[in-house]
């Protein structure tokens, strides 16, 4: 395979020479928002919500996106053409720009854009088969009045101290809490409770707005599945006949162990493996077109 090919503000570079100024805002202090997105079979799943939301990341960050976006969707779908992808991740970029050593966003004349887009298997391998181990994190979520978990920033360290310590404790996946001991969402992926036959997921106020997680949503609920968003703590995921996790990057993956305890009977549960199904038929069926 040839050289990939990165879009940077409106030109193709090979991957080696994408590079970014010392001196991007992004770059010295996660100034700048990003999606993760997938392509699958030559399709881009759910292309206008992720750039609606890439959008809406921008402007709660007072970030004005030099393109239209329409303009940000044909430069997605170009830089895939340009890498001859057909399934992939995509990351469109977008930081606040080239500015000085000081926090005054309006040093910053010209945000900058980035598409990434390269091939990308199943985030968790194997274990989509047995189900994650899952380890419930000392750091809390950001609360939502100091930095909304709503917006995806380029500001991640709150992630990764997350994922350092599911790490460290040999967990697959990290489970948040938000400051009032309610939980919040994974390191990277929104969670669902299956109890009595019922699913719960939280309130977005305190996670992600995910986008796998309203087509999880929409896909149960068209099965004849009852979901009900409301606040879970502890107890409700520890006593849970079955949780599961979605996200882009993550597609719908099982959780079966959660602090040591067993989640059910501790393999992956009958709901949990239609949402699964339901998810990958999904996928591989509908999305924009990359290629005419």
């Amino acid at each position: 395979m040839s050289e990939l090919l990165i879009y940077y503000n409106g030109e193709f570079v090979p991957k080696d020479k994408a590079t970014v100024s010392i001196y991007d805002h992004g770059f010295l202090y996660g100034d700048g928002v990003f999606e993760g997105i997938r392509a699958y079979n030559g399709r881009v799943f759910k292309l206008d919500e992720h750039v609606d939301r890439l959008y809406d990341s921008a402007k709660a960050i007072a970030l004005e996106v030099p393109i239209t976006k329409a303009e940000m969707t044909e430069a997605i779908l170009e830089t895939l053409r340009k890498n001859n992808l057909t399934d992939a991740y995509i990351r469109p970029i977008v930081t606040r720009g080239i500015g000085d050593l000081g926090l005054d966003p309006r040093k910053c004349p010209m945000p900058s854009i980035y598409i990434i887009s390269q091939e990308w298997g199943a985030m968790y391998g194997d274990l989509y088969e047995v189900g994650l181990k899952a380890i419930t994190v000392g750091i809390r979520r950001n609360a939502p009045d100091a930095l909304s978990p709503n917006i995806k920033s380029l500001n991640y360290l709150n992630n990764i101290l997350a994922k350092i310590e599911a790490n460290a404790k040999g967990g697959d996946e990290a489970i948040f809490l938000d400051q009032n001991g309610f939980v919040s969402e994974g390191s990277g992926d929104n969670i669902f409770v299956i109890k009595n036959g019922k699913i719960y997921t939280p309130p977005t106020i305190n996670n992600l707005k995910g986008i796998t997680r309203a087509t999880a949503i929409e896909l149960l609920e068209e099965r004849g599945y009852e979901v009900a968003v409301q606040n879970l703590g502890l107890f409700d995921m520890y006593t849970a006949d079955e949780i599961f996790v979605t996200g882009t990057a993550a597609e719908a993956a099982p959780i079966t162990l959660l602090d040591g305890r067993k989640i059910g009977d501790g393999s992956v549960g009958p709901i949990t493996k239609a949402a699964v199904a339901a998810f990958e038929e999904v996928t591989g069926t509908i999305g924009t077109p990359i290629f005419e």
